[in-house]
């Protein structure tokens, strides 16, 4: 597995058939403070991380919801921020979650801090790569190392996909509901994240908001933002991704 330089490199991303981690060295500049509509999910998201950097007991955790709604942006406005106090991101694909012990053995005695990152996680019925991501979350007979935190993002809230036959294993014994195994082994690993925090699709005024933070400049509000809602709506929902897809097509286009 290749050296890298952790304390110059703020992230790595595993590459698999090089079986290694590459190094990272030029980072979306984006900030936490350009993050709006998401005020609360930022603030749970930064006081489990400045938790966990600074040695404090803190949760690995699942984002999940909506999409475009700043999931993705979050871990990568933390690591801009927290850089400088050690903070550091591991990026690492769903299908390379097999690696991902000999990932963690290589990093478990370092001083950095680091944030294993999986971006739209989930999997599908027989899939076994999931097995690996439990034993990292909760360790087997090792347990697993202090330095080192899961942060996933999800569009399921399990992880995995849910069915109406699932639903029929479920038993009623002695006045109390039994889950069957199928929706057990959904839950059980959505579980071992101590920390869920939930992303909806924004309202058209938390839209509209970030459509302004954008346009700091533009007078005329009132064709910016039914210029911005159409757009929203031929992109098929109103999001923070959205509102920059409009400002990269538009921007210069208004005084």
């Amino acid at each position: 597995m290749t050296d890298i330089d952790w304390s110059r490199t703020p992230a790595a991303i595993w590459r698999p058939h090089r079986q290694a981690l590459r190094a990272v060295t030029h980072i979306d500049p984006i900030r936490l403070d350009q993050l709006l509509g998401i005020e609360r999910q930022k603030e749970a998201l930064v006081r489990n991380t400045e938790r966990f950097i600074a040695g404090q007991t803190a949760n690995n955790v699942l984002l999940w919801g909506a999409r475009g709604t700043g999931k993705s942006s979050l871990i990568k406005g933390l690591l801009n921020a927290y850089f400088g106090q050690g903070l550091r991101v591991i990026e690492v694909d769903r299908d390379d979650l097999i690696f991902l012990s000999e990932i963690v053995d290589s990093i478990r005695d370092r001083p950095q801090r680091f944030v294993v990152y999986c971006d739209d996680l989930s999997f599908e019925k027989g899939e076994a790569t999931y097995k690996a991501l439990k034993s990292v979350l909760e360790g087997s007979i090792e347990l697993p190392p202090d330095n080192v935190v899961v942060y996933a993002t999800s569009n399921r809230r399990h992880l995995m996909p849910e069915s109406m036959k699932d639903n029929e294993q479920v038993q009623m014994i002695d006045n109390e509901i039994h889950p069957g195994e199928a929706i057990e082994e959904q839950v059980s690993l959505s579980d071992r994240f101590g920390l869920w925090l939930s992303f909806y699709p924004f309202r058209q005024d938390e839209y509209l908001s970030m459509v302004d933070a954008l346009f700091p400049g533009v007078g005329d509000r009132e064709t910016l933002h039914a210029d911005a809602l159409r757009f929203a709506l031929g992109r098929g929902g109103r999001s923070g991704r959205t509102a920059r897809q409009f400002f990269k097509a538009y921007s210069g286009d208004y005084r």
